[in-house]
């Protein structure tokens, strides 16, 4: 039987679904809850100087809905409200209530080596598994020097990170930000200084929109707004990506996160190249009790395609994704016509048509293909409502 069993740095986990750093891990009390559950670690909603002042928005979250689900959330959220003894003392009774759950510390600080030092100095004390590094929150705190200021900077997420590895005494993972030109830049820094893996992606920073009736922001605070952090299925391309490109780069451990809201996606990052992933917006739209589907599909997936285990799953799609240049511009799919199900709505002819090819047309209620000037790019099989389109 498969099992959903792995280790990463020596730290062993009974399952690769962690809760992401975010409200879902801002308090002690959800946490057990969440264990209590099933779920194999959280990342701790992070942790900063007491001196460090959050002051909340009110409201601080927007959403982007289809057919009445959420497909993106934009937050203006902070970091932890709770003091550093609070951490600690929860740490401990966590850890001594769950011995075999993983906990990871998410910190952030302004940028001088005391503050993150003695930070970490603090935590080292405590049975946590391992740091996150969060270089990358979109809002709030890069105004302040820190977040994504941090992240989108390469010298200074070089500094930081060999003041927190001069004192760590458990791994050290950099949390990335996807707001950058090109992810590998600021990874190859950290790892330089000596980072043992990444956690990426943080959200993407975005604007929820303008209300056309009152001419205010969609996201609405007294009549004003900001920037935040997107995330949800929309953004989960993004997080693909990203994971896909800093496993191509390096060969260190990646807590990957971003989008997922089923198995399916977790599988999918695993094949990208994550070691185990983080769920946050799901969580916070569905409740922990995601967690019993999320285990029973990953581990009747695996046996289904014979792995004994997620590591059997790992990086196995990688090697497929190339350069543009390197891609077979040599075959030719052309689109097939499934006419039990088409309705002949004459879309796809109106859309290629008007999107550079004339290759179908509707001619006395028959859908017709000019192989002879089809480009076989799909868009047809992609914009037809009922799914009559296939590319062979």
């Amino acid at each position: 039987m498969a099992t959903l069993n792995t280790s990463i740095l020596g730290i062993e986990f009974e399952n690769p679904f962690l809760l992401a750093s975010a409200p879902p891990t801002a308090s002690i009390e959800s946490i057990d809850k969440a264990f209590a559950m099933g779920w194999g670690g959280a990342v701790l909603k992070t942790i900063t100087p007491d001196d460090l002042e959050m002051i909340e928005a009110s409201p601080r979250y927007a959403a982007i809905k289809e057919k009445g689900k959420v497909i993106c959330l934009q937050n203006i959220e902070l970091l932890s409200h709770e003091t550093v003894q609070y951490w600690v003392d929860g740490i401990k009774y966590l850890k001594e209530k769950y011995p075999t759950k993983v906990i990871i510390a998410s910190i952030m600080a302004p940028a001088e080596r005391k503050k993150w030092q003695d930070l970490v100095k603090t935590l080292n004390d405590t049975p946590i598994d391992a740091y996150e590094l969060n270089f990358s929150c979109p809002h709030g705190m890069p105004e302040r020097n820190i977040g994504m200021a941090i992240g989108t900077s390469a010298e200074i997420s070089t500094l930081i990170t060999a003041w927190v590895k001069a004192v760590a005494t458990k791994p050290v993972f950099v949390k990335l930000t996807p707001n950058v030109t090109n992810i590998n830049w600021i990874a190859n820094a950290v790892e330089r200084a000596g980072a043992d893996g990444f956690a990426a992606i943080n959200t993407v920073q975005g604007f929820m929109g303008i209300n056309l009736d009152t001419l205010e922001p969609v996201l609405n605070i007294d009549g004003n707004s900001t920037y935040g952090g997107l995330s949800g299925e929309a953004v989960k391309p993004i997080g693909f990506r990203c994971v896909a490109q800093l496993r191509q780069n390096s060969n260190l451990p990646i807590l990957g996160m971003g989008g997922i809201s089923s198995w399916k996606d977790a599988a999918q990052y695993i094949a990208l190249g994550s070691d185990v992933v983080q769920i946050c917006t799901e969580v916070m739209l569905n409740g922990y009790g995601i967690i019993d589907s999320l285990k029973s599909g990953l581990l009747n997936y695996l046996e289904t395609k014979g792995f004994n285990d997620i590591s059997e799953l790992k990086n196995i799609a990688v090697s497929k994704i190339i350069s543009h240049e390197k891609l077979n511009k040599k075959s030719h799919l052309y689109p097939s016509i499934d006419n039990e199900k088409c309705v002949k709505c004459g879309k796809c002819a109106k859309i290629c048509s008007e999107s550079e090819y004339h290759a179908l047309s509707l001619d006395n209620n028959c859908l017709c293909i000019d192989k002879e000037q089809c480009a076989g790019c799909s868009l047809c099989s992609h914009v037809c409502p009922k799914e009559a389109i296939q590319m062979c």
